[in-house]
């Protein structure tokens, strides 16, 4: 199994560049093409960015590239609340055909996605 785990600070913005060339580094491992691979990208970017919204502090986010592409992307710490993620959520929703979304309320906790 290939896995590979980061962890973020969501407060430097430096996070997304390097987000995404781990998400696209697991589609070439996977074998996905280009367009499903720039298609995954923009939902982890996403994903980390409904995080930020919600409040959370640190980013933590796991890649699975075995029997296609998994991402889990959870936030922890600061101060979470719910927060206008709705454009978000239609991106990821019209891009992605594997997603779940896990909310303690109204509160977005963590979003996995797959590929």
């Amino acid at each position: 199994m290939k896995e590979f785990s980061v962890r973020f600070d969501l407060s430097d913005s430096e996070f997304n560049t390097a987000l995404r060339l781990v998400a696209g580094a697991l589609c070439s491992l996977a074998e996905k093409d280009v367009d499903a691979a720039e298609d995954f990208k923009v939902c982890v970017t996403e994903s980390a960015l409904i995080l930020k919204n919600c409040g959370f502090k640190t980013l933590n986010a796991t890649f699975c590239a075995q029997d296609g592409v998994k991402a889990v992307l959870s936030g922890e710490g600061g101060t979470p609340a719910d927060a206008d993620n709705e454009l978000s959520l239609a991106l990821i929703g019209a891009l992605m055909n594997g997603c779940s979304i896990d909310r303690s309320g109204d509160v977005i906790k963590s979003v996995t996605l797959e590929l």
